[in-house]
């Protein structure tokens, strides 16, 4: 493409005097890298020239982009940040402050990706980009980022340990940090999940197979009643439950903020545990958003499976948002009781991971609609962010925020007394906004709310 550029270019007037069919004025050139250019990553992997080559700039994400309805700016833009990336890519430009700050605002929750017809993968664009600006953070950052990301969410001990000291560090902490923390009671933290749950045959009075479930590390320290009703629901509905031993964090954060070995490393660590429980089990069934859309990209981050290595993509297939696998498999309905379990109106939360990642919007809508006596409600402007984004919320506070605040104003306004949230960044999130509204919203899983619908009834 570069010389038949440069020969267009060159090329002079025909000898009746015309034009050639593909001559410019001088000094014009068809968009593209220059002659000779090279690329500016200063690192291995980065975005893939394909993926950027498939953004046409046609501006259809920018309304749907909350950084940018926020800000106004095209560099807050999925198509601003894509400009920047094909710029470095070209030689162009180079990974500096403005480009990682064009980065760093970038939630990733891939509501872009949900309206571009051409398809650009973009959240896997930002994971590669985000491996280029790694080196330019202060060195504090650096170790920070390092031993959360690599060391801490690698061991799950440190996690436990972290999750047990929170009650004493939690007075030392800034007010807006400690708004965020949920409380966790200790006597739960040290009671581990049961490796095996036998079904309840309540479903149709047979076992209907077996399932795994990623009880992860952030969602199980901080959100582990969340799991225990997770067990209970799928038993409820006749599955035999596996928590496999020696799983752990599924690699999320790790990719989305640049740490794409760890990724690997964390989820060759996760198919070697479901590995172990793969003959029994049928399906790997995870309750949050955020994991799940990670874990079904598996195949995607480890690549094609070499010999003698668990198939990614063959995993990956296999993995079942909550939600999503109830909807598809079945669910039974809770025994007729008063506004089941007394909740009446129900928001319905659309975690990014869940609606934009994983195109699922209907499933929960439908499993929640099983509940006898609750009247689902929707949420304004229920397809953007609530600011939590993984880290989001702590590493970009002032665009967090704004995010927070509108996303609380919107639950608050639809009178209901609970909105289900299936994602554990968001439900801290979102009932931090919620208490700073004064709002009397309990913010439930939906697997929660199943499971006190069977439990009071």
């Amino acid at each position: 493409m570069t010389e038949q550029r440069q020969d267009q270019q060159g090329h002079g007037h025909g000898g009746d005097g015309g034009h050639g069919m593909f001559d410019l004025p001088e000094g014009f050139r068809f968009i593209g890298p220059e002659a000779g250019a090279q690329p500016a990553w200063p690192l291995p992997e980065p975005p893939d020239p394909a993926d950027i080559a498939a953004c046409v700039a046609c501006g259809l994400c920018l309304p749907h982009c909350p950084t940018y309805r926020l800000t106004g700016d095209e560099s807050a833009s999925p198509r601003g940040r894509i400009a920047a990336m094909r710029a470095v890519g070209e030689g162009r430009a180079e990974v500096d402050a403005t480009f990682m700050e064009y980065m760093d605002l970038c939630l990733s929750c891939r509501a872009c990706e949900d309206v571009c017809p051409s398809q650009v993968p973009f959240g896997r664009m930002m994971e590669h980009a985000r491996t280029q600006i790694e080196p330019l953070r202060p060195a504090r950052q650096r170790l920070l980022r390092w031993l959360g990301l690599e060391v801490a969410l690698a061991r799950g001990w440190m996690v436990t340990a972290a999750t047990a000291l929170l009650p004493l560090a939690r007075p030392f902490l800034p007010r807006r940090t400690r708004a965020l923390l949920p409380r966790v009671r200790l006597r739960e933290l040290f009671d581990r999940l049961p490796e095996v749950t036998e079904p309840d045959h309540a479903f149709g009075g047979q076992p209907r197979g077996t399932v795994a479930v990623l009880a992860g590390c952030v969602q199980d320290r901080w959100y582990r009643p969340v799991n225990r009703a997770t067990i209970r629901v799928l038993a409820r509905n006749g599955w035999r439950v596996l928590v496999p031993r020696g799983q752990g964090c599924c690699g999320a954060l790790a990719a989305h903020y640049g740490r794409l070995g760890a990724a690997r490393a964390l989820a060759k660590k996760n198919l070697a545990a479901f590995g172990a429980a793969g003959a029994e089990a049928d399906w790997v069934v995870v309750n949050a958003a955020g994991c799940g859309a990670h874990m079904k990209e598996y195949g995607q981050l480890l690549g094609p499976a070499k010999e003698g290595d668990a198939d990614a993509a063959a995993f990956a297939a296999g993995v079942r948002d909550f939600s999503e696998f109830l909807a598809e498999q079945g669910v039974e309905p809770p025994p007729a009781a008063p506004a089941g379990a007394g909740l009446g109106r129900v928001a319905v939360h659309d975690a990014c991971h869940l609606l934009h990642a994983q195109r699922i919007r209907e499933a929960p809508r439908a499993v929640l609609g099983r509940l006898p006596g609750v009247a689902l409600c929707e949420v304004a402007d229920g397809d953007r962010c609530c600011g939590a984004a993984g880290l989001y919320n702590v590493l970009e506070p002032a665009m967090a925020d704004q995010l927070k605040a509108q996303k609380a104003a919107a639950i608050a306004a639809t009178g209901a007394s609970a909105v289900a949230v299936g994602n554990p960044g968001c439900a801290m999130q979102i009932a931090a906004g919620l208490a700073e509204r004064g709002a009397q919203v309990e913010v439930l899983h939906p697997a929660e709310l199943l499971d006190r619908a069977y439990r009071e009834a």
